[in-house]
């Protein structure tokens, strides 16, 4: 079937087809780079990571693009409070570049350590003035703006077309308008293209323009540089649910305002990560970064596996109960896959992305059923059910082990969660023993086995036979460890070894 996605500009889900055949155009929002990223902010670049891996999959040839913010951003979207790099850098007694540079690594050391392939093109703000300055000259030769207070404003009541991505009528907003502290805006859904002294009298960076000395508005800067590299017109753009009413709403007007037509195919989002049914955000108690949860004894793929179990459009509920569920199931999938790697004779698994690139043997239909669930609108949760089975099957001979192998290279050259990587580096033993690597093939089939009875045992709530097969198991160094995920088993040796 051809890829399907959710496109939030007309809320419905759509026929993927680029504007040309073979190639995908992505721009996907990236970070405000003024503190450490929350695993909230990690949501979205999981999320990008995973669509630009299931568009290589399934055979096109993609540029993806991402900004770094370093000026501009303001603490409220709609031009509201202060500059967030200039309070940061004032809090923490540093310039405003040093703060962005070392937030930056420490992004980019985040989105490493969760295996997010980088974009083709990163492109940071400070570096593309001339470019905004130029398309902010477009809007205002198409006649969308007005300079109030030294400032340079775009007139929302210029397009008729404003808030069509949220399904906003102009007129419902100005009668329910916010309160807006910008005296100098006609209408209070207006928003600032360039800023001069009479914002901020101490803005760290200024930059001369024929508006008068100052900076961009945060929202004039992703429009620039995704036309500058990816055209005027392009395929996929991304950012989270909370980019959907100012931000994305915002580069909309302004873009086709410059332009005079349509700017964007496919608008995609995704959901929040909850915590205690709250939004996280940095601004809240519950600010919780990749190395907390690593500090807390979770590995950096253990929260990759944790998000890519829900639904990217769909509000994911974080907890340390559901983190420890994650960390055992991704365990329990390492520990299989050691073992099918032993029971396909380490066969080399290549590197391919495309999903018809090889003939997956008695692989065929679970490498079916899994671009399936990546075409209906990357439909994780089901591809991960996918790869279980292939695994699963790998081992009891439903499938060929090297062919499962094979089909699990392409799976997680998706899924990003280095299995053949880990299993190789574990030897097998999910647990930290070494001793499970002197058992055979055979003898990992048979641990299975009884593990699968012990399983049915327990359903039918016969307990004396489930404890029967734990003990059994206990007496030949077998120990079994119950979570949510299942059931996963360490050898412990009598030596001890």
């Amino acid at each position: 079937m051809p890829l399907q996605l959710y496109n939030t500009m007309g809320r419905k889900t759509e026929e993927f087809r680029p504007i040309t055949p073979g190639k995908v155009s992505f721009y996907g929002c990236g970070p405000t780079v003024y503190n450490y990223a929350h695993i909230g902010n990690l949501r979205a670049y999981v999320f990008q990571d995973t669509l630009a891996r299931t568009l290589r999959f399934l055979g096109y040839k993609v540029t993806h693009v991402m900004n770094i913010t370093d000026v501009g951003h303001l603490t409220g979207d709609a031009d509201e409070g202060e500059d967030k790099m200039v309070k940061s850098a004032a809090e923490r007694g540093k310039s405003v570049l040093e703060i962005a540079d070392f937030y930056t690594k420490a992004f980019f050391n985040d989105t490493d350590r969760l295996n997010i392939r980088r974009p083709d093109i990163i492109c940071r703000a400070t570096e593309h003035i001339d470019d905004m300055i130029n398309l902010i000259k477009r809007i205002e030769a198409n006649g969308h703006t007005y300079t109030a207070g030294g400032n340079l404003y775009y007139d929302v009541t210029s397009y008729p077309d404003y808030g069509k991505l949220a399904g906003l009528n102009l007129s419902d907003l100005k009668a329910g308008a916010r309160i807006d502290v910008d005296e100098n805006k006609r209408n209070p859904f207006d928003f600032v293209l360039w800023f001069t002294k009479s914002k901020f009298e101490n803005q760290a960076l200024t930059w001369d323009s024929p508006w008068g000395r100052g900076y961009p508005g945060w929202h004039i800067e992703c429009s620039a540089m995704s036309m500058k590299y990816l055209g005027e017109h392009f395929d996929i753009h991304t950012g989270g649910i909370d980019h959907i009413t100012i931000h994305h709403t915002n580069e909309i007007a302004q873009s086709e305002g410059a332009t005079g037509k349509k700017w964007v195919n496919y608008w995609l989002h995704n959901e929040f990560l909850v915590l205690n049914k709250e939004k996280m955000s940095k601004s809240s108690g519950d600010f919780l970064t990749l190395q907390k949860l690593i500090d807390q004894g979770y590995g950096s793929g253990d929260y990759r596996f944790f998000l890519l179990g829900g639904h990217y459009r769909s509000q994911l509920a974080f907890s340390w109960q559901s983190m420890d569920s994650a960390k055992n199931a991704l365990k329990n999938l390492i520990q299989r896959t050691s073992r099918l790697l032993e029971a396909a004779g380490n066969v080399p698994s290549g590197n391919e992305d495309k999903a018809g690139s090889r003939d997956w043997g008695s692989a065929s239909a679970r490498m079916e059923n899994f671009r399936t669930a990546l075409e209906q609108d990357l439909n994780t949760p089901r591809a991960l059910s996918e790869l279980q089975a292939v695994i699963k099957e790998g081992l009891n001979g439903a499938i060929l082990p090297a062919d499962a192998v094979k089909a699990v290279a392409a799976m997680d050259g998706v899924l990003g969660l280095r299995l053949l990587e880990k299993a190789a580096e574990k030897g097998g033993d999910s647990g930290g023993s070494s001793g499970s690597a002197t058992l055979s093939v055979e003898e990992r089939q048979r641990i299975e086995d009884l593990i699968s009875k012990r399983a049915a045992a327990k359903k039918e709530k016969n307990w004396a036979e489930a404890d029967k097969i734990r003990d059994m198991l206990a007496g030949e160094g077998i120990i079994l460890e119950d979570g949510a995920s299942g059931t996963i088993w360490k050898h412990i040796p009598k030596n001890g070894v």
